[in-house]
């Protein structure tokens, strides 16, 4: 039996059938996987095409109750808002007319006819209110009611379809997981006889203990998650490649890699999503190096790969651009797509780095430079060295800042444009610190976006702010106040209720508190970032949009985020009067923030001719040295006495 097990005909039948078996399987997952793949996007497309009728639904409801606030008051601004809302489902039915199915086409074109009827009645009935005719006014009112009383039915009659249509694809694509599911336990069961089988036959093979050292001795030296060499044979290849260099001969050299944003990775999706995202990542690095390289994993999110034979420090920073190029991209990980980044710190053996030990250290300190300088790839520099070390010195004073409550903050007044009403503060942290003196934001606050240490600084000026505007209003000072708050808070999904816990605490009413967030916190996780958003306007947090301009947002962004303010970073406010196209730049952020309802805060506002600019662009807010530079909170009430200021709103429904 023994030598019939170690026949190669045996072993090779046990093979293929194992081979077919796999195959099945593999065939299987692929035609799950597309299967899956029609389905969701099956259902996205007809999501996108009901959150089309949606929206209709919403505008038109808006129209109306526009329409009614509009006959009750019968305001000027009334008027305006309603009149600027007419016809704003127009853009989604020519959506769905270009976009959507033969059904929703025909829908959507039916519907535009008696949308534009309404529309039409709509105007009418504004232009009749300017005269006399109240009968006019009452016919009008009562077709524009029942206009939007048989466009909500249409609408909802189209959303109810889509929903329905979408509920028996869901069911479709559930029957036939469950047949694949099926037929895959079968042909499981199958390929398990045949591994069991294979295995009997593999134990008896002579080479075996052979083979099962070999294994061993791999698994020592690689990293088991993604197969590329670990730290120990990284230690060993470097001191290898060193020593077979010779004096004017070519040297070694030695990147660095540290991913960006692994950590969310695994905090959001889960280990496995991080296993996976470490696994493409060796491979890319794999793919984009020399076949003499040696690629490693040094553990958690950061790799490594050895350079030999190489002539200079350029040649090793052209090869290290190559494989950041190779690296960044975006990943489909299961499903998820996930964009993957990273920093390179790059040293050179023999100068300046002397040994294995000192090109390791050289790297990762040329590293921290690159993701502290956000430029992707950097040498290692001497002086960078130092600098590295009293970074690290900064980082250890601020945290014990914190927890000494060595920060304090200075307040810039928000003043309505035109009137110059005070109608808000900002708060700027400042450093008291005790050698140094008072520091700005700008020697300290990059060094923390780069650490740990955001959070805790972001809760610390954030509890300072609302102490003070409980002191504030103790004294018959009521000043809203604005805050600064960072990308990873909003990645925090217990921030906002730590925001409105320290609301209570303080007796913070809503309107009163608003957070100031930027771009980036926009577009680095927009999923993310707009529950914490929602959250926090639920608990009455007024949300403004910081340095608009400066970044990479995007309009849909904008659209979709629950935010009350934006403002203009002051480099386009300088441009204005400076050059010819600051104002038409100015001019349409200013339009697109109006479209959007919120409210425009010009920021550098300096002097009168641009008070008076921003007036006519229909700005209402500014803050800038033409009113008063930033105060420590003392000196800011004493200013604010002699100021006009306005009474504060409730916060926008």
């Amino acid at each position: 039996m023994r030598h019939w097990l170690q026949r190669r005909a045996v072993a090779r039948s046990a093979i293929v059938a194992l081979t077919i078996g796999l195959a099945l399987l593999a065939g299987l997952a692929f035609f799950s996987a597309r299967s899956t793949a029609q389905a969701s996007a099956s259902v996205a497309s007809r999501q996108q095409v009901s959150q089309q009728w949606n929206e209709i639904y919403l505008k038109i409801n808006i129209e109306y109750e526009l329409l009614v606030d509009f006959l009750d008051q019968q305001s000027a601004q009334g008027r305006a808002v309603l009149t600027g809302s007419i016809g704003s489902a127009e853009v989604n039915l020519r959506w769905l007319n270009a976009n959507g199915g033969p059904e929703d086409s025909a829908q959507a074109r039916a519907l535009q006819n008696t949308y534009g009827g309404y529309s039409y009645t709509l105007r009418n009935l504004v232009d009749a209110t300017r005269g006399t005719d109240a009968e006019l006014v009452v016919q009008q009112a009562r077709q524009a009611a029942l206009s939007a009383a048989a466009l909500r039915k249409q609408a909802s009659l189209n959303i109810a379809r889509n929903n329905l249509e979408i509920g028996d694809r869901l069911r479709e694509a559930q029957q036939d997981s469950g047949q694949i599911k099926l037929a895959v336990g079968v042909i499981s069961l199958a390929d398990l006889a045949l591994v069991g089988f294979c295995t009997v036959v593999l134990l008896v093979y002579q080479r075996s203990t052979e083979r099962q050292a070999a294994e061993s001795r791999y698994r020592a030296s690689h990293d088991g998650l993604t197969g590329v060499a670990n730290r120990n044979l990284l230690t060993e290849s470097i001191e290898k490649a060193i020593a077979r260099t010779v004096p004017g001969g070519p040297g070694v050299g030695l990147l660095l890699i540290d991913l960006n944003r692994f950590k969310e990775v695994n905090d959001t999706l889960g280990h496995h999503a991080g296993d996976l995202l470490l696994q493409e990542v060796a491979r890319r690095l794999t793919g984009a190096s020399r076949g003499t390289d040696v690629v490693a994993r040094l553990g958690g999110d950061e790799f490594a790969v050895l350079l030999s034979e190489v002539q200079s420090a350029d040649e090793v920073m052209e090869i290290g651009r190559r494989i950041l190029a190779g690296l960044c991209g975006p990943a489909e990980l299961e499903g998820l797509t996930l964009d993957i980044s990273g920093s390179i710190g790059v040293a050179f053996y023999p100068t300046p780095s002397t040994s294995a030990a000192e090109l390791l250290q050289h790297a990762d300190v040329a590293m921290y430079a690159a993701k502290r300088g956000h430029s992707g790839i950097s040498m290692y520099d001497p002086e960078a060295d130092q600098n590295s070390f009293e970074q690290l010195t900064l980082l250890g004073e601020l945290r014990r800042a914190i927890e000494n409550g060595e920060l304090e903050l200075h307040y810039q007044p928000k003043v309505r444009v035109g009137t110059r009403a005070l109608c808000g503060a900002e708060a700027l942290v400042r450093w008291r610190h005790p050698t140094r003196g008072l520091l700005g934001p700008h020697l300290f606050i990059p060094s923390a976006e780069q650490s740990d240490l955001m959070r805790p600084l972001t809760e610390a000026v954030l509890e300072e702010a609302l102490a003070q505007h409980q002191r504030w209003r103790h004294e018959g000072l009521l000043t809203p106040v604005s805050v600064n708050v960072g990308a990873s808070n909003l990645l925090d999904p217990a921030f906002p209720a730590r925001v409105g816990a320290l609301m209570d605490h303080y007796g913070t009413a809503a309107g009163q508190l608003t957070i100031e967030i930027t771009e980036s916190a926009l577009v680095d996780d927009p999923a993310r970032a707009a529950a914490a958003l929602r959250d926090m306007r639920d608990r009455g947090v007024l949300l403004s949009i910081d340095d608009f301009g400066t970044g990479y947002s995007s309009m849909s962004y904008l659209q979709v985020m629950p935010l009350d303010e934006l403002k203009i970073d002051r480099q386009f406010t300088t441009e204005i009067l400076s050059t010819s196209r600051g104002r038409p730049i100015v001019t349409a952020i200013v339009d697109l923030a109006h479209a959007l309802g919120l409210q425009v805060v010009v920021e550098g506002v300096e002097d009168e001719r641009t008070h008076a600019m921003i007036g006519d662009m229909g700005c209402e807010i500014a803050q800038g040295y033409l009113f008063c530079r930033p105060l420590p909170a003392d000196d800011f009430a004493r200013w604010a006495v002699s100021w006009s200021t306005e009474p504060v709103s409730a916060m926008p429904s």
